[in-house]
């Protein structure tokens, strides 16, 4: 598991040389959001594919 530091590091690296300051904060909204959602999933679970399904059945299109 890398610590946070090594986490932005590799995102830095993922951007290309003339990135904005406005995408440097995105990508690092975008980070701990994941990081937030794994630790989440770790903690509380999941749902499975076919529970999600039938629960946004009447939204999908057939």
């Amino acid at each position: 598991m890398q610590n946070a530091k090594q986490d932005v590091v590799k995102m830095l690296d993922g951007l290309p040389e003339n990135a904005s300051l406005e995408d440097i904060q995105y990508h690092l909204y975008v980070l701990e959001k994941v990081k937030k959602g794994k630790d989440r999933l770790a903690n509380e679970g999941g749902i499975d594919q076919a529970d999600v399904e039938k629960r946004l059945q009447k939204w999908l299109i057939k």
